[in-house]
Parts: C-alpha cells; structure tokens; sequence
C-alpha cells in the first residue's frame, strides 16, 4: 500500500532484514516478510492465515522445549496490556520443511510490540525475531569450542531464569487484579431498594489492560424524601487504587448524610483526601434528589457532568456547578452548588469517564453520543437504558477504561 506521503510501506515491509511478522489479536499471521519465511524455511502459504501453533507447532517429542508456547504467552499478553515485550534469548526447534518429523535446534531474540487502531486499542501484533542459533553454537578451535559451549550453556540459563522471573511478574499481574476487581465488586453497593426511585447500576472493567482501575458509585437514602447519588474516579491502577476507592467512597457516603447539601459534602471529603495517599486528582460529582420538591442539588469536584433526562427526550448536561478534582487546589476553598428542577418520569444518569472519552477525541464528542443515545432510549426502562447506554457507547473493540454508571428514574 502505497499512502499520501508516497511511501511503499508494503515494499518496506517485505525489504526489512530482520525476521518480521504481523499477528492478529487470536494470533493468526496477517504477514510476513522474505527475511521471516527464508529464516523459517516456509512459503507465504504455509503461514499467513493460519495460527501460530498450526504454523509451527512445538516438537511433540521434547515438551521440555516450549519455545512456541512461551511465544504464545507473550503475544497473548502485549494483546491484553498494550506494552511492548522484548523476550530473553529463547529457544525454539524448527520442523525442516523438507523432513517432516525432523526438528532444527533454533535459538531467537524475539521482541513483540502492539499496533494500535485509530481508537486506541489493539489491532495488530508485530513480531520481529533475530535468529542466534550461530552465535550461540559457534565453533572453532578445541579451546574455542569449550569457551564456546560454556557461553551456551550460560546464556541460555540465565535467558530461561529471566522469562522464568517475567513469566511470574505476569502471572502476579494478573492475580493482583483479579483481587482488586473482587475488592471493588465488595465495597460497591447494590441499589437495594430505594425509597422513591428506580436505580440501575453498572461497572465494567477496562478489557485493554491488566489492571483495574479505581471508578466507584454510591447512592445513599436520606432523611425526608431524599436521595444521594454519587460516581467518583481515583488516578492510579490496581489494589492500590482500589483501596482509595473504597475510603473516598466510604467517606462521601458519611458526609452525604450529615451536610448540608452536595457542595459541602464534597468539601469534606477534599478535606479527607488530603491524609489519603494516592487520593490527589480524584474527581467526583455528588447530587442529591429532593422528591418532594422535585429539584436536584449538585456539585462536581472535576468530573463530568451528570445528564438529565428530560420526558420529552431533551438532555441537559449539569454543569454549572463544577470545580477542581480533590487536592487539586493548594488551599482549602468552598466549592460550587447548583440546583434544577425535574418533571416526574426524568432519568438522571451519572458516570465516570470511561463511558463518554475516547483517545484522540474531544470530550464534546462523547458527550453528544450519550445524549442521543439517551434520547433514543427515551421510553425505556432504568435497567434497559443502563444496558442501551453500555451497548451504543462501548467501542466495538470493547472498554478501554473502567466505567461506572447509575441511571436513576425519578
């Protein structure tokens, strides 16, 4: 293909001296260069189109050597992260083409990097491999063979210990957040049963990535005919993250009930969040419902706004009473309240992030999806409008930052 600039990308390709190849993300060959079908003994034919483990399966008779294997692994986890991975001096037999049970002792420096889509998630995974075997398996004279065999022998130790050391960093990775999803799925809240409204909540972690964010919601009945709703976002990954959220959302769950009013609340846990390690650039949005006057109080430490909507399908975005995220500020400052009025059968809908922004877009963007897709849904109930919202506004790749959202019927 040929682009704009005039550069033949595909002859680039195909010219690269290096071995290179071109996954998808089921790890299929897209394509391959001359340099990787000559270094592999295969044609084009015998490769693109198939999967890794069809194309060059590892030798049946030594399990001990699971050079392929261990490049599935690998692909499958830049895939999952985005991050590039440089593997160790890695060993895997190659089946000769021309002796079909016949197996090669192959050693490779591969590395694999992530190609990204316009939206920013993982569409391809390049391979770029160097073979070594010769540098490992040099020979020359009797002392050189000897110095030659005990380099061998030591760099392919010390290879296997450090993909031995990766291979546990990943698998730790991966443990720590499946703990921290289940920590959150802990502290969040049901609905339960509210005493004048209907509530549909949702969370869904972010699929790029290994790491669970920290987005959390929280809705509080208060005395009278009132009722609390907030959605809040902590900076970081992880269990880290997810022990902020669960004390900035404990938090804002007491001062809810005890000030006076949403602004005030949100001043209080400002205050907190100043003695939270990794609590600084939080942004939250509190809003309490009053039922009997049909009006709605809201405040937003830096987040984005809530959406009401309308019976007659119309969206007003609450917006003018918006300050700073938590800790932003390097001294303590009363924050912002508005208030608006509502009509029986309105849908107030709050969120983090996750549901509206997108890489390379503006947030303006995001926000114009969300109306009209509320407006589209006008008619339906609070669980099948949270589940509507979800469906238009998730990138067909799926989720690229954690999302929470609570649609309230009032």
């Amino acid at each position: 293909m040929v682009n704009v600039s005039g550069i033949d990308y595909e002859a680039v390709f195909q010219a690269l001296p290096s071995a290179v190849a071109l996954f998808t993300t089921d790890l299929v060959y897209a394509d391959v260069n001359e340099a990787f079908l000559s270094s592999m003994g295969r044609t084009r034919d015998q490769v693109v189109g198939r999967y890794l483990w069809a194309a060059f399966p590892d030798d049946p008779k030594d399990p001990a050597v699971s050079g392929m294997r261990k490049l599935q692994d690998s692909l499958r986890w830049v895939a999952a992260t985005g991050e590039r991975d440089a593997m160790t001096l890695h060993r895997y037999d190659v089946e000769r083409p021309d002796r079909p049970g016949v197996w090669e002792e192959r050693y490779w420096s591969p590395v694999n990097v992530p190609v990204f889509g316009p939206d920013g998630r993982v569409v391809l995974l390049l391979h770029r491999e160097e073979d070594i075997t010769e540098l490992v398996r040099a020979r020359g004279g009797r002392g050189t063979e000897d110095r030659a065999t005990r380099l061998q022998a030591e760099l392919y130790t010390r290879a296997g210990e450090l993909q031995e050391v990766n291979e546990r960093l990943r698998a730790a990775h991966a443990r720590e957040r499946e703990v921290a999803l289940r920590l959150q799925e802990a502290m969040l809240p049901t609905p339960g049963c509210l005493r004048h409204h209907r509530a549909a909540v949702r969370y869904r972690p972010a699929v790029e990535g290994l790491n669970v964010c920290g987005d959390w919601y929280d809705l509080v009945d208060l005395p009278g005919d009132r009722i609390a709703v907030a959605v809040g976002d902590v900076v970081g990954c992880g269990l880290a993250a997810a022990g902020v959220m669960g004390q900035l959302r404990s938090a804002l769950s007491g001062a809810s009930r005890v000030a006076d009013g949403p602004a005030q609340a949100l001043e209080a846990l400002g205050l907190y969040a100043r003695s939270v390690d990794g609590a600084e650039s939080t942004t939250a949005v509190l809003a309490v419902i009053d039922s009997a006057k049909r009006t709605i109080a809201y405040s937003s430490a830096g987040h984005p706004p809530p959406a009401l909507l309308h019976p007659d399908g119309t969206v007003d975005f609450l917006d003018q009473a918006t300050d700073p995220p938590l800790g932003a500020r390097p001294e303590h400052a009363p924050r912002p309240q508005a208030e608006t009025a509502f009509a029986e059968g309105a849908t107030l809908v709050l969120y983090t992030d996750g549901l509206i922004e997108r890489r390379h877009e503006d947030i303006d963007a995001g926000l114009t999806r969300l109306a009209n897709s509320l407006t589209r849904h006008q008619g339906a109930n609070h669980e099948t409008l949270a589940d509507a919202l979800l469906a238009d506004l998730t990138p067909p790749t799926g989720v690229t930052d954690d999302t929470a959202l609570v649609v309230l019927r009032l």
